[in-house]
C-alpha cells in the first residue's frame, strides 16, 4: 500500500510517498481502508518539520481520515462500515490517514453520520470539527444571533473558514479577520458580513470599545487579546489555535469588569458523546454550498508540496486528499 512516510536525517524531517506491508501498520483492534484524508495547519507543521509535532520517526501524518472498515476485531464495528476519525494523537504519535490504511483504536472511530460520506467528511474534517465546537461552545455560554456581531480570527483558514459558515447558517452577524486581501471574496462567499484587516489586531489596552457578542480565536497572542480587549458585557471567546503565537499578553481587566468568558476547544481528546453530537450538528447546520466553496483537492503526493504553502499562508479554505 502507498504512504506518505516522514523520516528524520541530520535534523531534517523528509518526506516520501513508499509502499510498505500492511504488517508494517501499528497495533489497533480495527483496520480501516482510507478513502480520503485532508491536510490540517499541524499537519503541515509536521510534514515540513516547521513545528516540533512529531517526536518517533518514521511517522505516517494526517491527523483525520474517512473509509470503510477492512477487518475489526471490535463489535462495534463491521467491515464494509463507513467511519470517520479525527485527533487522539493519530497522525502525531501513531500513524495516521496519509496512506491508503490505518490500524486504530475502535474508541477513536466515529461511525458514518447519516448525510454525510467520506469526501464531505475530509472536507469538514478536524478543522471544521473544532470549528462546531467551537460554535456549540458560543450556544453553551448563552451567546445567541441577536446578542451581536460574532468576530472569527484567522478566518480565511480550515477553522475559521468553516467558522464564518456555520455562524451565518445558524443567523448570526459574522466580522471575518484575514491578513489577506485575496480571501475577501471567499469569506463573503461564505457568509461574513465584514472583513477586518489582522493589521487592526495588533496593539491593544487592557479595555476597549466593547464590539463582539462572540468569537472564535485561531491565532491567539496579541489577537486574542485585542477580541478579549473588546469583548461585550458577558460575552464568550471560544479560542481553538495558536497559529499567531502561544502568549497571551492581556490582564484579567475584561474577565472581572466585563464578565467575560474565555473557553478554551479542544477537539483531539473530546469524549466520544461529545463528537457525536457536533457532526450530527455538522451535516445539520453546515450549508451544501460550504462543500463547494472551500475544498481544495490534491493527490497524496503533493501532500508535501501542499503543507509547504498551508505553513507560509498561501491557501484559503480546506485542503483535500483522495486516497484510494
Amino acid at each position: 500500500m502507498q504512504a506518505l512516510i516522514l523520516e528524520q536525517q541530520e535534523g531534517k524531517t523528509l518526506a516520501s510517498v513508499q509502499s510498505i506491508e500492511e504488517s508494517r501498520l501499528p497495533e489497533g483492534a480495527v483496520t480501516v481502508d482510507i478513502d480520503w484524508s485532508s491536510l490540517n495547519y499541524k499537519d503541515a507543521l509536521a510534514i515540513t518539520g516547521t513545528g516540533k509535532i512529531i517526536r518517533n520517526f518514521p511517522m505516517v501524518p494526517g491527523i483525520d481520515f474517512a473509509g470503510r472498515v477492512h477487518t475489526s476485531e471490535d463489535p462495534r464495528f463491521h467491515t464494509g462500515q463507513q467511519v470517520l476519525l479525527t485527533g487522539w494523537g493519530v497522525g502525531e504519535n501513531h500513524w495516521g490517514g496519509l496512506a491508503a490504511q490505518a490500524r486504530v483504536n475502535g474508541d477513536w472511530l466515529v461511525p458514518m453520520p447519516k448525510g454525510m460520506d467520506g469526501r464531505k467528511a475530509m472536507i469538514v474534517g478536524t478543522a471544521g470539527f473544532t470549528a462546531m465546537l467551537c460554535v456549540m461552545a458560543l450556544e453553551e455560554a448563552g451567546v445567541r444571533p441577536e446578542s451581536g456581531e460574532v468576530v472569527v480570527t484567522g478566518a480565511s483558514g480550515g477553522v475559521g473558514s468553516t467558522a464564518v459558515a456555520l455562524l451565518h447558517k445558524l443567523g448570526y452577524q459574522v466580522a471575518a479577520v484575514s491578513g489577506r486581501e485575496s480571501t475577501h471574496d471567499y469569506l463573503r462567499q461564505l457568509g461574513a458580513s465584514r472583513i477586518l484587516s489582522r493589521d487592526e489586531f495588533a496593539e491593544t489596552r487592557p479595555l476597549e470599545k466593547q464590539i463582539w457578542a462572540g468569537a472564535v480565536d485561531t491565532v491567539g497572542d496579541k489577537v486574542l487579546a485585542k477580541v478579549l480587549a473588546q469583548m461585550n458585557y458577558g460575552g464568550c471567546v471560544a479560542a481553538c489555535g495558536l497559529a499567531g503565537g502561544f502568549t497571551l499578553p492581556t490582564t484579567v481587566m475584561p474577565f472581572i469588569l466585563r464578565n467575560v468568558r474565555l473557553q478554551g476547544v479542544d477537539s483531539v481528546m473530546t469524549p466520544a458523546v461529545r463528537r457525536a453530537q457536533a457532526w450530527e450538528r455538522l451535516v445539520q447546520d453546515l450549508p451544501e454550498s460550504f462543500y463547494t466553496q472551500s475544498a481544495t483537492q490534491i493527490s497524496l503526493e503533493q501532500a508535501p508540496e501542499f503543507a509547504a504553502k498551508i505553513v507560509n499562508n498561501q491557501i484559503q479554505g480546506r485542503t483535500l486528499v483522495k486516497i484510494a
